[in-house]
């Protein structure tokens, strides 16, 4: 009985995305019409309709109860993302949201690396945050003391990690220090070069010297 009891008290707690809920959260008529939507902190649980929203670029579900990311699998123009302090452990349906250029899922349940290799088909993924320092939110996964390193190699074009500049292939700083490192390189090899040529002119008068001035 208590179960069941606690089971009721769950469901009564769970909050639904609907329609009504969306469009008195927006003042808009039609869900298509949808292009910003805040819903932090509402105890969402079910995602419910919120995938007609097709059209939404911005979304905050941060602070929520929500397990299931299914329902965002149409939001294919979505492309800031906001999943912080929730219960996901599977990111799967967010494959297909293609624009996804800045996705927090920092304070969930992602355990490992694995359940990040859905994601490497979102090329213009340059933002991502698993955990965050401010608000003590993380996942499973940055325990792992190389997941930095593997995210990066997953995601080449990634600028900011964990909301930290990274260096990597996608960041205009890396590519700057590479230059220049490049630079430094070319020019010690110049300098070898410079100076191997020196030192067998040097060997090549030296042998000369000894053959033809007597001792």
């Amino acid at each position: 009985m208590d179960s069941k009891r606690e089971k009721d008290q769950q469901d009564a707690d769970c909050e639904r995305i609907t329609a009504v809920l969306l469009k008195s959260r927006t003042g808009e008529f039609d869900l298509e019409s949808i292009l910003f939507l805040k819903l932090r902190g509402l105890g969402i649980c079910d995602l419910g309709c919120i995938g007609e929203c097709v059209n939404l670029e911005r979304l905050d579900l941060s602070g929520n109860n929500i397990t299931n990311l299914a329902p965002l699998a149409s939001l294919r123009l979505l492309s800031v993302l906001n999943l912080s302090a929730n219960r996901i452990t599977n990111l799967e349906p967010l494959r297909n949201c293609e624009n996804l250029q800045n996705l927090n899922v920092a304070g969930n349940n992602i355990s490992s690396i694995e359940n990040l290799h859905c994601l490497v088909s979102l090329r213009k993924l340059e933002n991502f945050r698993l955990k965050d320092n401010t608000y003590n939110y993380t996942n499973p996964v940055c325990r792992n003391s190389s997941y930095r390193t593997v995210v990066l190699e997953m995601f080449p074009n990634m600028k900011v990690l964990d909301g930290e500049r990274v260096v990597g292939r996608g960041s205009d700083l890396y590519q700057l220090c590479k230059d220049i490192d490049d630079t430094i390189k070319g020019m010690c090899l110049d300098m070898f070069a410079i100076i191997s040529d020196f030192t067998l002119t040097c060997i090549t008068i030296q042998m000369i010297e000894n053959v033809f001035v007597p001792a």
